[in-house]
């Protein structure tokens, strides 16, 4: 069996650049460059035919360490919970207060950027505290 060598993790949305590039400033990943022949993602965009134009974006971690990140558009809303979602680890190695602290300062710039505060779930002996959150399309992810 061969070795896995690289993971994209795939969001489903209805606006797929809006998303993309709201989890560029949460994870500071940027778009990546746009096809050969093409001088931006709109013009690529713009010879596609109607049906298929923003109906996928991508961004990616500039450093290559990191997955891709792949947004595209599907006709149904978000209805339930997600089963798969991201921890953003803002507060590794942090524990008490100071995690907090820090939760707490990630969580407010990331609700100027369109994400919404959840629950708080606060440490309980075996877990270290982490917030719950909703990105600009409903999706929850954890500051952890």
């Amino acid at each position: 069996m061969g070795s896995v060598k690289q993971v994209q993790i795939t969001f489903d949305c209805a606006e797929p650049e809006r998303v993309a590039r709201f989890w560029c400033e949460v994870l500071g990943y940027v778009v990546p460059p746009p096809p050969p022949g093409f001088e931006s993602w709109g013009e690529f965009d713009r010879s596609l035919p109607a049906e298929r134009q923003g109906a996928a974006f991508a961004c990616v971690d500039p450093t290559g360490v990191g997955p891709r990140l792949f947004f595209q558009r599907v006709p149904e809303g978000k209805v339930v919970k997600n089963r798969v979602h991201l921890d953003v680890r803002v507060g590794t190695g942090l524990v008490g207060e100071e995690r907090l602290a820090a939760l707490e300062a990630e969580c407010s710039r990331l609700e100027k950027l369109g994400a919404r505060r959840g629950e708080l779930l606060v440490a309980d002996g075996f877990n270290e505290s982490c917030q719950v959150m909703h990105d600009v399309e409903d999706n929850e992810f954890c500051l952890d």
